[in-house]
């Protein structure tokens, strides 16, 4: 919780909105995105996600802030989602590294599931953040040349995270090593088939 409110408010409204301002309120009219808004007490104002983006940009602990958000309140996807949605907008540069941010902790969760899923199938002998040149493998095993990657979401948000991702990729292929590639929605989705990916893989190597 905040301290103590700020002397002005300002309010984010659709261009269509007339209403006046109450007292110490500033309107902002802009056109926003029909999914974006939702009635509360007959006003059109911004739903959770950009009222939680709109409002980490605000703040001096805007990452703690949406690390509360997205602990207590509501998915990343839907964060991530409203963030694509409306870039460009007034501070979104800022809005962009938080996304980053939040992004590397969705990661390491999406790491977290990949562990537990193959620990619950018996597989061994993998290492995290196996060294293959100036990169690392997210997750390999060594001995028979496989590497795993989880393109998480900061993959998706971050350009040069995506770049550096496909030239570890092309030089791992370059190098004999067997490239598996997963996303959140794989290991969330369809876990079975994950597993059943990387068995194979292991047995095609062996």
């Amino acid at each position: 919780m905040l301290d103590a409110a700020p002397a002005r408010v300002e309010v984010t409204l659709p261009k269509a909105t007339h209403r006046s301002a109450p007292p110490g309120v500033v309107v902002r009219r802009r056109d926003l995105h029909a999914i974006d808004l939702v009635e509360h007490r007959g006003l059109l104002v911004a739903d959770g996600p950009l009222a939680a983006l709109e409002t980490a940009i605000t703040l001096p602990d805007g990452s703690a802030f949406l690390d509360r958000v997205l602990q207590r309140h509501m998915p990343f996807l839907e964060l991530y989602d409203c963030y694509c949605r409306n870039l460009g907008r007034r501070g979104w540069r800022q809005a962009s590294r938080l996304i980053i941010a939040a992004a590397d902790r969705a990661d390491s969760a999406a790491e977290r599931i990949l562990k537990g899923l193959l620990r619950e199938a018996g597989i061994t002998g993998w290492v995290l953040g196996h060294p293959f040149g100036p990169h690392l493998i997210d997750l390999a095993f060594p001995d028979l040349r496989v590497a795993v990657e989880v393109d998480g979401w900061a993959w998706h948000v971050d350009v040069d995270r995506f770049r550096t991702d496909r030239r570890k990729g092309n030089a791992l292929t370059r190098a004999g090593w067997t490239l598996l590639r997963f996303t959140w929605h794989d290991l969330t989705g369809r876990p079975t088939e994950v597993v059943a990916d990387i068995r194979h893989a292991l047995e095609a190597a062996a």
